[in-house]
């Protein structure tokens, strides 16, 4: 099974828990988004304000980078129509860094794709279904879907994906595409685009769309059959575990999230605030959050089923459904079917 992130290791993982290094650090440039999505884990805004300057976000990636990161991926937002993209682009490869992006293809055009592939950057393009009723409406715009395949269309004009430009497909599970996932998985995989699904952290946007979610049951099954396709038709074996189908999530290792408007978090689910790059530098946050010890120290820290959990060892579940629906970032994942009394009180919830 790989680990969040896809190519690094577990030993990479571990070497770099222990010594306080980063391997990636994820940034939104902005959060100005040109999508609606139903599930969306920003808040829905109207105004942006007090967002980080180029400088701004030039000087934290470098801080990154002198912690170790390898990969500096972007999410927003949009960041395909954020307009100082390119030199942003430029700038984190000319540091030797990698690059990733998630997109929902809007500003993916022949001219940006063309840069992406020049720059090795490894793109996640969101696509949550092959039907363009349903994308446009978990996409909250119409014409999502026409956009969505205009870009995969230029990505792979401009030579993805391939053995040095990676492409993923990133794909939330719920329950207007649930039927789908198997067929477009087997897709993807025939493609060579990596698929990258997930169950929905319910939190924004999600928190208000009950009828989006899927109960803990369904998710097991789905996640066994996703993993009998890959075993009999692609020669792929990985046990099945959430959140994320077919990979392991340890990014409270190696990474963290700074927003747009220079907050550090420990990721997208986890919206503990930890301080702000304009008040300390990343090291410092980093280094003297309890709440970044305490996801370090997961088998001692973790709490309830996820602890004496069979699976302990390898896996802390989804620390962001554990903070969302809890209230507990170190309480066990209510949204994993190994936790008997929490996915029973998740299960309740997508009926509310």
């Amino acid at each position: 099974m790989q680990i969040y992130n896809f190519e690094f290791t577990e030993e990479e993982i571990r070497e770099a828990a222990v010594a306080d290094r980063l391997l990636s650090m994820e940034i939104e440039f902005s959060r100005v988004c040109n999508f609606h999505c139903s599930y969306c884990y920003v808040p829905d805004q109207k105004e942006f304000k007090h967002e980080l300057s180029r400088a701004e976000i030039k000087d934290v990636i470098l801080q990154a980078k002198e912690l170790g990161a390898r990969k500096i991926i972007i999410l927003g937002g949009e960041p395909s129509i954020y307009p100082h993209l390119v030199e942003m682009l430029s700038f984190i490869a000319n540091e030797g860094l990698e690059i990733e992006m998630f997109t929902n293809g809007s500003g993916v055009d022949k001219k940006l794709a063309a840069i992406l592939a020049e720059k090795k950057a490894r793109v996640v393009l969101k696509l949550n279904s092959r039907n363009e009723a349903i994308q446009d409406q978990l996409a909250g715009k119409k014409g999502a879907f026409v956009t969505i395949n205009r870009a995969l269309g230029a990505l792979q004009e401009a030579g993805y994906p391939s053995g040095d430009l990676f492409l993923a497909m990133s794909t939330v599970i719920c329950r207007q595409n649930i039927k789908e996932l198997p067929a477009m998985w087997q897709w993807l995989r025939e493609e060579k685009i990596e698929p990258y699904f997930e169950i929905i952290t319910p939190q924004a946007n999600a928190s208000k769309n009950s009828w989006l979610m899927v109960d803990s049951g369904e998710l097991q099954r789905l996640f066994v059959q996703l993993s009998e396709i890959d075993k009999e038709r692609f020669g792929s074996h990985w046990e099945p575990q959430p959140p994320l189908v077919g990979h392991k999530c340890m990014r409270h290792q190696v990474s963290c999230v700074v927003t747009a408007t220079g907050d550090v978090m420990p990721c997208v689910g986890v919206t503990i605030v930890l301080d702000n790059i304009r008040n300390n530098k990343l090291a410092h946050i980093l280094q003297h959050s309890e709440v970044v010890t305490n996801l370090k120290n997961y088998r001692e820290t973790i709490k309830g089923e996820c602890h004496s959990c069979e699976k302990a060892d390898e896996c802390y579940g989804c620390r962001g459904a554990a903070y969302q629906l809890t209230g507990d970032y170190l309480a066990s994942d209510p949204t994993c079917w190994r936790n008997a009394s929490g996915a029973l009180a998740c299960a309740e919830n997508t009926k509310s």
